[in-house]
């Protein structure tokens, strides 16, 4: 019997920088689900290997995929996952751009997780999936949540639930991978700026529709600058009412933000 999931793409409806953690960044951000681009994962019953089997279009080897850390993570509570993902592979049909700004990594860990955590009964609350996402990637929190929008601050690991419509999002997604470390650096030495708790406060209590009306591509990503002064190209893709998505490299709009 084969057990799949969606697992859904992201956007930053602004992305701002509230302050530094030891070597991260602390974010104030608005993620939306994009509920029309997604990955599918499948637990197969067929394994040759009789060791962890992924079977997908990945820009990484194994040892380094987010689903694999995510299995290791498990497994170290849980003997019996490994035993099972010796007769069954993971099969992930990729439909999420990679180095993109998408968090298709971290949502692919994320559905794992939870996929797991309902098929082997581990009856762990969002919380501790939350938890143990957060050791993983920065974005794997919002994801295990399963919220459509929500306000996330801290670095990744603060996910509050954000009530507002469902919004139509059309995504571009440039063939450029942008290097997220790379753009960082850029932003640390050349464009490094706070949020003010003022600004903090605002933004997080207006709707995504209101914040995309109110700013510009540059004032709503703070890595938007420093992603176009580390791939100079990107330039070329910003048109009136688009927007930059986390590190990049994709484009959003809303359909209906009239």
């Amino acid at each position: 019997m084969n057990i799949s999931a969606k697992s859904y793409a992201k956007v930053n409806i602004f992305l701002k920088i509230a302050g530094k953690r030891d070597n991260y960044h602390e974010l104030v951000s608005r993620f939306v689900r994009v509920k029309n681009l997604y990955d599918t994962i499948t637990f197969i019953p067929e394994n040759s290997t009789n060791e962890f089997n992924l079977i997908g279009d990945f820009g990484c080897e194994t040892q380094k995929n987010t689903i694999y850390k995510a299995f290791l993570a498990l497994r170290d509570n849980c003997p019996k996952i490994d035993a099972y993902f010796r007769i069954y592979s993971i099969k992930v049909d990729k439909k999420i751009p990679e180095f993109a700004g998408l968090g298709g990594g971290s949502s692919n860990a994320a559905t794992f997780l939870i996929m797991a955590n309902k098929l082997f009964d581990l009856y762990y609350s969002k919380e501790k999936l939350a938890k143990i996402g957060a050791k993983i990637g920065a974005d794997v929190p919002f994801f295990i949540y399963e919220y459509d929008s929500a306000n996330v601050t801290g670095i990744g690991e603060i996910v509050e639930k954000y009530e507002e419509e469902a919004l139509d999002i059309e995504v571009v997604t440039p063939k450029i991978e942008c290097n997220t470390g790379k753009i960082f650096t850029s932003f640390r030495e050349s464009f490094y700026k706070e949020i003010s708790s003022e600004d903090k406060s605002r933004l997080l209590n207006m709707s995504s529709k209101d914040i995309l009306k109110e700013l510009d591509i540059f004032e709503a990503n703070d890595l938007y600058e420093p992603a176009i002064q580390s791939y100079s190209q990107l330039g070329d893709y910003a048109k009136k009412d688009w927007f930059f998505s986390g590190s990049g490299s994709s484009f959003f709009k809303v359909k209906d933000n009239g």
